[in-house]
């Protein structure tokens, strides 16, 4: 995970425990360089997640044990465009970014996923997904030649604006309508992310889970983030 604004994200590693872990960090690491920056535009978002991507095969090529790594990536970053303060929602992969308006949830990213093609094409249903032995499948990761196709979205950023970014061990666990729920009653994004998790460990947490809340506050153009993450069957440590 990254929260470091401009720049909050979630990478959920692939192909071995330990090597999904290097893939995610080496995403992390990449990307992370964008911190700190000011003006950031969509070209130069999509330039680090490709470097993310040579960076994950770079390392598997010189370490035949950690062949087939790979990671999802999604996340939010808050950038110009025209002059004018845009988010940048990117994804790749099955994890997850929401918009959050107060009231209801949306989810913006499309997951990439046998699942989902599924579904598209109505032979299964979304409850059907959530527990079909392939749901965890995706057609597009980090780690993959040729490069994949990142998914973006540019919106304007208003004031109040709040964004959920989630590996799918949280959502295979817990259901928008919740999600939506314990974002509505949480204070602060450090007591919404924690609770998510909590809540994804406490329906048995069948994957690792994840979660970043973003949100900017309607009293000035800044960012706040907090972050809450547990691998499968472990609670948050007290300081997540």
């Amino acid at each position: 995970m990254l929260a470091a604004s401009p720049i909050f994200l979630v990478a959920d590693g692939m192909g071995g425990h330990a090597a999904g872990e290097v893939a995610a960090g080496i995403a992390v690491a990449e990307l992370g360089k964008l911190a700190g920056t000011t003006d950031l535009g969509p070209d130069q978002l999509l330039d680090a997640i490709d470097a993310a991507n040579r960076a994950i095969l770079d390392w598997s090529a010189s370490r035949p044990d950690t062949a087939g790594m790979g990671t999802t990536l999604s996340g939010v970053a808050l950038g110009r465009v025209g002059g004018s303060p845009h988010w940048f929602v990117f994804n790749v992969g099955d994890s997850r970014v929401y918009r959050f308006d107060g009231a209801a949830l949306t989810q913006v990213t499309t997951d990439h996923s046998e699942m989902e093609e599924l579904i598209r094409a109505g032979a299964i249903t979304a409850e059907q997904a959530r527990h079909h032995p392939r749901r965890n499948v995706v057609t597009r990761s980090l780690g993959t030649d040729p490069a994949p196709i990142a998914d973006i979205w540019v919106l304007p950023a208003e004031p109040g604006d709040t964004f959920l970014i989630c590996s799918d061990g949280l959502t295979l666990e817990v259901d928008d309508v919740d999600m939506s729920a314990v974002l509505r009653a949480a204070r602060e994004p450090a007591d919404a992310a924690a609770a998510l998790v909590a809540r994804a460990i406490a329906a048995g947490a069948r994957d690792n889970v994840s979660a970043v809340v973003v949100s900017l506050p309607r009293v000035a153009e800044q960012t706040t983030a907090d972050v809450a993450t547990a691998p499968r069957h472990r609670l948050p440590d007290a300081d997540s």
